[in-house]
């Protein structure tokens, strides 16, 4: 057999590219600050390969075969879902970016989250800071992908939502309700509901394990699509650590 003689380097083993994009997700270091002597190549390099996975939906992929594993192995709780919003600063702008107000209005994005009664990261949307949480509680519903993993249809549909005051709409509540959920919303100017906050803690607990990936802690991705496959994989690694070991 004839030796390779095309001109140029080899591409980098996709493997080690995938290191490196890693290990900026853990650390947080800038692309072009990705140590050459680790070996994962150019950070250039990695952003073009995360850039091509992006394209590919490669990490939501992988997100939803990890839900699949976890809903095999028993560990999804259908019994309820539950939504919040999470701030984070974003230094260089772009798409999904608003001022904060949470933040004396520097520009910033927000995670809006929707996961099991377990924690579990089903869905997660990146929009700007400003953005009211009530404008995507439909978007979050409807944004959970049909999981696999039990005999049957796949199942997307809990039995019923949790959210706090930010989601207090009567039309959310109706095309909730349409969706054969049952929707358990506190409403403006009220106490509140008695021992919610014992349950929607979860949501809270998975945006912090969510931002302890210092790259989404902070947002330094000027494209929204690179952010979005950051946030994708990061909810893989969330999901395969709840594997059990037996997986």
């Amino acid at each position: 057999m004839w030796p390779d003689k095309s001109p140029g380097p080899r591409p980098l083993d996709d493997r080690l590219c995938l290191q490196g994009i890693l290990f900026v997700l853990h650390t947080g270091i800038g692309w072009e600050d990705l140590p050459q002597e680790l070996g994962y190549g150019s950070g250039m390099t990695c952003w073009r390969r995360l850039k091509r996975w992006s394209d590919a939906g490669v990490f939501d992929q992988l997100h939803q075969v990890l839900l699949g594993e976890l809903n095999a192995a028993g560990r999804i709780d259908w019994t309820r879902a539950v939504a919040d919003g999470g701030h984070l600063r974003a230094k260089k702008g772009g798409e999904g970016v608003g001022p904060s107000p949470v933040d004396r209005g520097r520009p910033g994005s927000k995670h809006h989250v929707i996961c099991d009664g377990a924690g579990v990261p089903l869905r997660v949307i990146t929009t700007g800071g400003n953005i009211p949480d009530v404008t995507q509680a439909i978007a979050l519903v409807d944004g959970i992908r049909p999981v696999r993993g039990r005999p049957g249809r796949p199942r997307r549909r809990f039995e019923a939502l949790l959210a706090d005051k930010g989601y207090d709409s009567h039309a959310v509540r109706e095309q909730i309700t349409a969706r054969r959920i049952m929707p358990i919303i506190p409403r403006r100017g009220t106490t509140g509901i008695a021992r919610l906050g014992k349950l929607r803690y979860v949501v809270e607990q998975t945006i912090s394990h969510l931002h302890q990936f210092k790259r989404l802690a902070i947002r330094w991705d000027k494209h929204l699509d690179i952010h979005d496959a950051l946030v994708s994989l990061a909810c893989a690694l969330i999901c395969h650590r709840r594997l059990p070991r037996s997986c």
